[in-house]
């Protein structure tokens, strides 16, 4: 007789507090991991070494989450466990690039690159699964790589950014590892589990951020007290509350709300790293940011459902068309 799978309880039952109020849990998830550039700035360790004190600081939090989860709705499969923890090592690179595009070219700028991972994904399932993505996400993909372009510094002099163009290749090296990660965990969240998935990838993301920054050179097992606190700080906000907050949210959104809902993040993260940190993108690096976050909502939200959102009459229930995830920071 086969045995039975292990029950399926859905986020609601597990966090009701906060699937209820999915449009908030959304912004404040957002809202925290905007943060996570300037946070890592104000640490002043290199992308490896963050990347390993980031994970291993949330670990025991996730870990005592993964286990309530377990309590409540039962273990994961083995191939569930798997999959999220294979998300991991594409976790890794992704904050691993990211953070160096944040060296390169600001906090604000590397993190508007990293949600092109929205229309990277869609590319790959076009050349690689023959998936041909629809007229909305074509149209955008154009005015994706014009914003790229701007955000370079190969059309002006004097862009802002020690190396903006670099700037530009890690941050798209990162929306790519991180449109990886997502086609894994997503498989390997099954059940309405939000921390047990985000445990073993963060778990495999800190051990392969070990490895890659050694062999990079650039971890330093012995930051100092103010480093350990900002890493905390990034833990707590972002592996642990925003991950968790939006994990929970998105599914229970219709795909133009999220759309807007996400843009949050980016948009924060500049204002915010103009304001905290001093970076001046130059006008035509921030007409670059217009256009690649008018390029994600152009391929990700139906103008007549935004049109519904904004104008109040809202969607009821879910969408047929996939929510975007906000970009992995």
């Amino acid at each position: 007789m086969p045995r039975a799978g292990p029950p399926t309880v859905d986020a609601a039952a597990l966090y009701p507090p906060l699937a209820s109020r999915p449009r908030t849990s959304a912004v404040v998830g957002a809202t925290f991991i905007a943060f996570s550039g300037i946070f890592f700035r104000f640490s002043g360790t290199t992308p490896g070494t963050a990347t390993v004190f980031r994970t291993g600081f949330a670990l025991p939090f996730l870990w005592l989450l993964r286990r309530y989860e377990e309590r409540r709705a039962g273990p994961r499969t083995r191939l569930a466990r798997g999959l999220a923890a294979a998300a991991g090592f594409f976790f890794a690179l992704d904050l691993l690039l990211w953070m160096h595009s944040v060296v390169a070219v600001g906090a604000g700028l590397a993190t508007v690159l990293a949600n092109m991972q929205v229309v990277i994904v869609a590319v790959a399932g076009w050349a690689l699964l023959g998936e041909r993505p629809s007229a909305r996400l074509i149209a955008a993909i154009p005015v994706v790589i014009a914003g790229a372009a701007c955000i370079s510094g190969v059309l002006e002099s004097g862009a802002y950014g020690s190396d903006p163009a670099l700037g530009v290749v890690f941050g798209l090296g990162a929306a790519t590892a991180y449109s990886a990660y997502l086609l894994l965990i997503r498989r390997g969240s099954g059940g309405g589990r939000v921390f047990g998935p985000l445990f073993d990838a963060s778990a495999v993301c800190m051990v392969t951020g070990l490895a890659l920054g050694i062999a990079l050179g650039e971890f330093d097992p012995t930051p100092g007290p103010e480093a350990l606190w900002w890493l905390l700080v990034v833990a707590l906000t972002s592996q642990v509350a925003g991950y968790g907050l939006i994990n929970v949210s998105l599914p229970r959104l219709p795909a133009a709300l999220t759309s807007l809902l996400l843009l949050v993040q980016p948009i924060v993260t500049v204002v915010a790293a103009a304001l905290i940190l001093g970076e001046a993108p130059s006008p035509l690096q921030l007409a670059g940011c217009g256009l690649i976050l008018g390029g994600l909502v152009l391929a990700t939200a139906p103008v007549g459902r935004v049109r519904a959102v904004v104008g109040g009459r809202g969607i009821a229930g879910g969408t047929d068309e996939t929510a975007p995830s906000i970009g992995g920071e």
